[in-house]
């Protein structure tokens, strides 16, 4: 396991901005060690020739043609505009 002191704990604790009572930082310290602990003994599994995974699940995404189902209509979406002008939306100048 690896070990933490108590004032990297106080730091990830701050970076991380968690409010941790002084009193409670030993424990915190020991958490975080185990996690590490933890993350260290993943590293030592042999993943040579496993595929990536996106889900724990197989399964494969639906399907459908890539086609327009919908449009010619640009003066009645363009219609809900604040500001539109030459058939594009118009947006204030954010750049100088």
């Amino acid at each position: 396991m690896t070990a933490i002191d108590t004032a990297t704990a106080a730091r990830v604790a701050k970076l991380a901005r968690i409010r941790v009572d002084d009193d409670a930082l030993p424990a915190l310290a020991q958490e975080f060690g185990a996690i590490l602990g933890f993350i260290e003994q993943l590293q030592e599994v042999d993943v040579e020739g496993v595929e990536p995974m996106v889900s724990v699940t197989p399964m494969r995404l639906k399907r459908r043609d890539d086609v327009v189902t919908d449009g010619g209509m640009a003066e009645t979406v363009l219609s809900n505009a604040p500001d539109a002008r030459e058939g594009f939306f118009a947006v204030p100048k954010v750049v100088e």
